[in-house]
């Protein structure tokens, strides 16, 4: 018999979405082709397994190619952003310390390779990217699975046909609710106004781990647009 690795907590920083009561509802913006609907749709299931959070799909609000965040909730787009070194990437925009949006972008241009081309990877960071917007980091970054989708196990290689790391875990819904457990004063979901995509940062930090990069930028306004990304193996 093996161990499994005990986890830590894996809240990204102190970011959430700002709510007057639970549960609440973070919308998916459906931004996604045929072949990614049915990933959408495990992803948004699972995650509204949560105690606290409703993850409901809703009509998208922009383009695939374009990927345009919307105030208020979480547009997810795939396209052939190209071959940049990425698989998935997932951005959230922060006002008075709290997300107000998200996106989370697959990337098909490795997808459509034999390497990543299987359920089981498309599933791990389609599950992964939309997790990283309601506030969570991982599990672990050793490329070792805690049979959760936010570890850094990758579905390929010799893994393909593992269906480990595809879904959130129960350690993961305890996050959740602990990052969630206290009330707001305001609301910073379901908003219909966007912020400005031409707006550009006045500092940009980035740090590098050991499969994935964050890269803080911050506004004039002391707002922040902070993205997770998700490189190949």
């Amino acid at each position: 018999m093996s161990a499994t690795p005990a986890m830590a907590a894996h809240a990204w920083s102190n970011y959430h979405w700002a709510r007057t009561a639970n549960p609440f509802a973070v919308n998916l913006g459906d931004n996604v082709d045929a072949t990614w609907d049915a990933y959408l749709a495990t992803a948004s299931a699972d995650w509204t397994n949560s105690a606290v959070m409703d993850t409901p799909i809703v009509p998208g609000a922009t383009t695939g190619r374009k990927c345009a965040a919307t105030r208020g909730r979480v547009e997810v787009c795939n396209a052939a952003y190209g071959r940049n070194g990425w698989l998935g990437l997932a951005s959230i925009s922060l006002s008075g310390g709290h997300i107000v949006q998200g996106t989370a972008k697959m990337n098909d241009t490795y997808f459509a390779t034999s390497t990543y081309n299987n359920p089981n990877e498309r599933l791990h960071v389609m599950c992964q990217e939309v997790g990283h917007d309601f506030g969570l980091s991982h599990t672990s970054e050793d490329g070792s699975s805690q049979n959760t989708c936010m570890d850094y196990f990758s579905n390929t290689g010799a893994n393909a046909t593992s269906t480990a790391s595809t879904h959130p875990n129960q350690h993961d819904y305890d996050q959740l609710a602990s990052m969630y457990a206290h009330l707001d004063a305001t609301n910073t979901i379901q908003s219909a106004q966007s912020t400005d995509p031409n707006a550009k940062p006045y500092k940009t930090e980035r740090h590098d781990s050991r499969r994935e990069s964050t890269i803080v930028e911050t506004f004039a306004d002391d707002s922040k647009r902070i993205t997770h990304i998700t490189w190949t193996t």
